[in-house]
């Protein structure tokens, strides 16, 4: 028997047209120190550069509500 646990990192979006780039959260199935700094898909589906020192969840207004609620 395999024990998985999921792991959530936070992930800064890029701010399109008027809006502030948003936090998100990926969902990792391999270790943090094999992230090169390419965008990784989110848990609501968005692509995100992942920022391995900022931990997941994330407080504030510029955090993405459909990775918050799917996180909860």
């Amino acid at each position: 028997m395999m024990l998985q646990t999921t792991v959530h990192v936070a992930a800064l979006g890029r701010a399109q047209g008027r809006t502030e780039a948003l936090w998100h959260a990926v969902e990792l199935h391999r270790p943090v120190t094999e992230i090169d700094g390419a965008c990784e898909l989110t848990v609501c589906g968005s692509l995100a550069r992942v920022t391995p020192e900022e931990s997941w969840p994330r407080t504030g207004g510029d955090v993405c509500p459909a990775c918050d609620a799917l996180t909860a």
